[in-house]
């Protein structure tokens, strides 16, 4: 299950970096799982058996396909696929189909590392926010994104997030900062396994598909697991001086997609808060289904749901609505003091 975020939402781009830009993950191959994706059988690169081929993926495992006209859905994207001779003639065929699953995360790579975002996709940004300076009695961890697919790379960026922790775990703290502002998504796995001392053992989530069981997802000795099967392990196990702390965590609107997945692991989590403003509304997963033609389709299957099993699958509003970079750190840091 893919957890992917994406920075041309409802654009035709190029980006040869673009497959690196989701995880690796639950029911299938990314950000949100474990084992690998199923694949189309299909072997057709004829454009009408292509779209043809895309459809019926979507209709099978569309997380909105209980409610959809599929006849009307097919007659709209065949009609718009019309007079295509090569599949790039089809791209905005596929940008109809995507639209008009309104989950607004699905999306499409091809190959080339040609891009078909979603055009119902919100459009989320905010002003890049600089690591705040936080007084000795406040732990302080910032999450980037996180997309590669260079080996070992995973690994390296929960190993970067723990090593962070490591330096700011002192005796006699009043609690932890985790810091997700500006991160738009990618790999959630690295994010959880690296958060993990701060984030505590056990189930932190769920994804929920319309039909079928939930898969349990979180955090355990070291390693972010789904499903019941590690994804991503750090290299050593690293354990708070103090268990359990107080943490307080910090969003803004440019949290998406694997950047949710953090902020839904602390929800409903004891001793803790959210400050700063909602974040994108993301908060669903992927699937990476591969076509016959080695593309790929990023199809949105499930919504994640915290340890309560509360889903969501919109925007993450924080506990304190606060304005201001400045004034959120500083709000954190009084209530983890356990100031008013």
């Amino acid at each position: 299950m893919i957890v992917a975020r994406y920075r041309h939402a409802g654009r035709i781009v190029t980006a040869s970096s673009v497959g690196a830009c989701v995880c690796l993950a639950l029911l299938g191959g990314a950000c949100g799982g474990g084992s690998s994706a199923p694949t189309s059988t299909s072997t057709s690169r004829i454009p009408g058996d292509y779209i043809n081929e895309i459809l019926a993926l979507m209709q099978d495992q569309a997380i909105h396909r209980a409610r959809i006209n599929w006849t009307d859905f097919r007659a709209r994207v065949t009609g718009a696929a019309q007079g295509a001779q090569t599949i790039p003639e089809l791209y905005p065929a596929i940008s109809l189909a995507l639209g008009m699953l309104e989950d607004r995360h699905s999306f499409y790579v091809a190959t080339s590392g040609s891009f078909v975002g979603n055009p119902g996709s919100p459009r989320c940004a905010a002003a890049p926010v600089a690591a705040p300076a936080t007084p000795p009695d406040i732990g302080y961890v910032r999450i980037a994104s996180f997309s590669s697919t260079a080996p070992n790379a995973d690994r390296q960026f929960a190993d970067e997030i723990t090593r962070q922790i490591k330096s700011r775990d002192t005796p006699g703290l009043a609690g932890w900062i985790v810091d997700l502002r500006g991160n738009g998504g990618g790999n959630m796995w690295p994010m959880i396994a690296g958060i993990g001392p701060v984030l505590g053992e056990g189930i932190a989530g769920y994804f929920i598909p319309p039909v079928g069981a939930a898969t349990e997802w979180g955090y355990l000795d070291g390693g972010a697991y789904s499903g019941g099967s590690v994804v991503v392990r750090t290299s050593q196990t690293y354990t708070l001086i103090r268990r359990a702390p107080r943490v307080a965590v910090l969003t803004d609107l440019a949290v998406a997609s694997s950047g949710e997945a953090v902020g839904v692991a602390f929800r409903a989590r004891p001793n803790t808060r959210s400050f700063g403003s909602p974040t994108c509304g993301l908060s669903t997963a992927n699937q990476s289904l591969r076509l016959s033609d080695g593309a790929t389709l990023f199809l949105t299957v499930s919504v994640m749901a915290d340890r309560t099993r509360a889903p969501y699958g919109s925007s993450l509003a924080p506990d304190e609505p606060v304005s201001g970079d400045a004034e959120v750190v500083q709000r954190a840091i009084d209530w983890l003091r356990g100031e008013a």
